[in-house]
């Protein structure tokens, strides 16, 4: 769980950081800081490696039209008000945060796109014969199944890869094109 959420916590932080918003350094690590302490005690009893779609749309957060109360609860902790951090991230923001993978999207119809991924876990699954699970607008809290092991909704939507993977973060400027448009 930790490295699912230094991964989402990473990401958040960095969107802020390509919105040149004056936040400081130190700010926006409080807000890290303040993000992963929230959404570690959030998915304390929300968390299971062996069904990783299991509660998926409780860890689901979400930006669309109103902040989410994770992340506004994370920056009201740190004194960044709700409205503030609404402004400053994108209009449709959905980010899932599940056992072996992080994965977001920005819009409401963009691509989904991988931020973290356990491979030995992906592996494993696969050789399994698992069935792969597209992610479902979370609001629903649902998820809908795919037939095909092999072929999900990330897998054919996929039209850029960024692995801010906490063991090797990779330089992702060219983020801030796609999240400028």
């Amino acid at each position: 769980m930790r490295l699912e959420i230094h991964s989402a916590a990473n990401f958040l932080v960095h969107l802020l950081r390509l919105h040149h918003n004056g936040l400081t350094e130190s700010q926006l690590e409080m807000f890290k800081s303040s993000l992963t302490d929230v959404l570690r005690r959030r998915y304390h009893e929300h968390w299971f490696p062996e069904k990783p779609t299991r509660g998926s749309g409780y860890r689901c957060l979400r930006i669309n039209g109103k902040m989410d109360p994770v992340i506004a609860q994370a920056g009201v902790a740190v004194g960044l008000p709700a409205s503030y951090l609404h402004r400053l991230f994108p209009s449709e923001l959905t980010m899932w945060i599940d056992p072996a993978e992080v994965s977001y999207r920005i819009g409401e119809n963009g691509s989904i796109c991988v931020l973290y991924e356990d491979s030995n876990s992906v592996q494993s699954s696969e050789d399994l014969g698992l069935e792969r699970v597209s992610k479902a607008d979370c609001t629903s809290g649902s998820n809908i199944n795919t037939n095909s092991s092999t072929s999900g909704c990330k897998d054919s939507m996929r039209t850029m890869e960024f692995f801010l993977d906490p063991r090797g973060v990779q330089p992702f400027e060219q983020l801030a094109a796609y999240v400028s448009s």
